[in-house]
């Protein structure tokens, strides 16, 4: 480590950059959801247009949040992340002032390039400045902020909209942003460089991006033929990978940490299986409370946030309970809760009460708390400090790889059950129908979550001396 501070002053500094980071994004992601029915008005964007305002962000970072990790353990983590908020902020910019539909979206990709920069990598730095016995608190209370950002997002979000425009959502984070450069340049000096020297698997990173990608973009263009082709290259492309990895003498992703390490491998499976199952929550429920009950963007917000709220509360107490027990018993315990919340929203009805899709809400964002924080610890926890960000920017892979899954379901299912045309009131019949399905399919996704997290194995045991 080069110009080392105190250890506690590393930590705090450390810990502050890093929640804001994590805070900005979520914080925009669902402030977004919130705008999208006049965004979609101004642009006259149908329904799976819509999705890819989400998606392209989702897309861009996914693909890079594996290579950018590996340049970080070699270059710096420090550098990159500092790079990653100046990218964010710019792309910010852009997106407040588009003119168009395929201007915001292509922002947004940019923008995805900066969550690959900041949000893997700050993991990373959390984890190399924290020991094991106090690491389950630190990414408790990095998660909550994850939390805060979600709870905040649909309010901000839903009065932004209805009193400046949805413009101003993009334009609010100029400052924000601009405010974490002069904490990282002036607060945080240190930097970590953990696998300096080694080389960089240009060739690996490239075929890993194109073919997840494919995977990822023929996704959301099921079911066309050119969906199902694009999966399957995309699928081919992952096993040549993977084939690739294995022979390189640097590669950019160890793929022995999935072949020989349990609780790192079915860990990340059930983040990915998570994160399929309910990011598409506040998309959904988004249409759902605006077209078919007829509530504003602020009535929506406030909805909406009671989701995240539960998550913020519960994050920091399920990363210390972490700290005490094994991780794969509290984060199974939330997956389980989230099969019975999901289970619920498949029952949606045209007349359900806000109270209890409020009630609902609350207990979903207690499954997600139980489950995210001690499962970052799980996965943080099983490997060694030199692929800390490799490790972070897989997990965070998942996440994305998840969120953008959930999305691709969504928006499939909207397309099978309404078509790309803009929703109308003629429309509303077959938009509920869609909801239900597409959370009857989340649910039982997370049934297949609760098995992959508990068979991950006793993770304290192997990080023990």
């Amino acid at each position: 480590m080069e110009r080392p501070l105190s250890e506690a002053l590393s930590k705090r500094t450390a810990l502050i950059v890093a929640s804001l980071a994590s805070f900005l994004t979520p914080f925009m992601g669902s402030s977004i959801n919130v705008a999208l029915p006049a965004i979609g008005a101004e642009f006259r964007m149908n329904a799976v247009l819509l999705g890819w305002i989400q998606s392209s962000y989702l897309l861009s970072s996914a693909v890079l949040l594996v290579p950018i990790g590996r340049i970080a353990d070699i270059t710096g983590r420090r550098r990159i992340f500092l790079y990653g908020i100046i990218l964010y902020t710019i792309s910010s910019l852009v997106c407040g002032l588009a003119p168009s539909a395929g201007v915001l979206i292509a922002a947004r990709a940019v923008q995805g390039v900066s969550g690959a920069m900041m949000f893997g990598v700050s993991i990373a730095i959390l984890t190399s400045v924290y020991p094991p016995e106090e690491r389950g608190a630190a990414l408790g209370i990095n998660t909550a902020s994850v939390y805060i950002g979600l709870s905040l997002g649909p309010f901000v979000g839903g009065f932004l909209t209805q009193q400046i425009g949805w413009h101003s959502i993009f334009l609010v984070h100029v400052p924000l942003g601009l405010v974490m450069v002069f904490l990282v340049l002036s607060r945080l000096k240190s930097e970590w460089v953990e696998a300096r020297g080694a080389k960089f698997d240009y060739i690996g990173s490239a075929a890993y991006s194109v073919a997840l990608l494919l995977v990822m973009y023929g996704f959301s263009l099921l079911p066309e033929a050119a969906g199902s082709a694009a999966v399957g290259v995309g699928l081919i492309g992952l096993w040549l990978f993977f084939r690739w990895e294995r022979r390189v003498e640097s590669p950019v992703l160890d793929v022995n940490l999935f072949l020989r390490n349990r609780a790192f491998s079915f860990s990340n499976l059930a983040a990915l299986i998570n994160y399929s199952a309910t990011f598409a929550i506040t998309f959904l429920l988004s249409l759902y409370l605006q077209y078919i009950r007829g509530l504003s963007p602020q009535e929506a917000g406030i909805v909406l946030v009671a989701q995240p709220i539960l998550m913020a509360m519960g994050s920091p107490f399920a990363g210390r309970l972490s700290d005490r027990i094994e991780p794969r018993v509290v984060a199974s315990c939330g997956m389980a809760i989230l099969v019975v919340g999901l289970a619920f929203f498949a029952l949606l009805g045209e007349g359900t009460h806000l109270s209890v899709i409020i009630a609902n809400l609350a207990l979903v964002g207690l499954g997600f708390a139980l489950f995210s924080s001690p499962n970052t610890n799980a996965v943080m926890s099983s490997v060694e400090r030199s692929v800390y960000g490799v490790a972070a920017g897989t997990l965070a892979t998942m996440r994305m790889t998840g969120q953008a899954l959930s999305l691709g379901i969504a928006t499939l299912l909207l397309g099978v059950y309404i078509g790309r045309v803009e929703i109308t009131p003629a429309a509303y019949p077959a938009l509920l129908q869609s909801i239900r399905t597409t959370f009857g399919v989340f649910a039982f996704l997370c049934v297949a979550g609760v098995f992959a997290s508990l068979a991950r194995g006793r993770v304290r045991q192997e990080r023990e001396p």
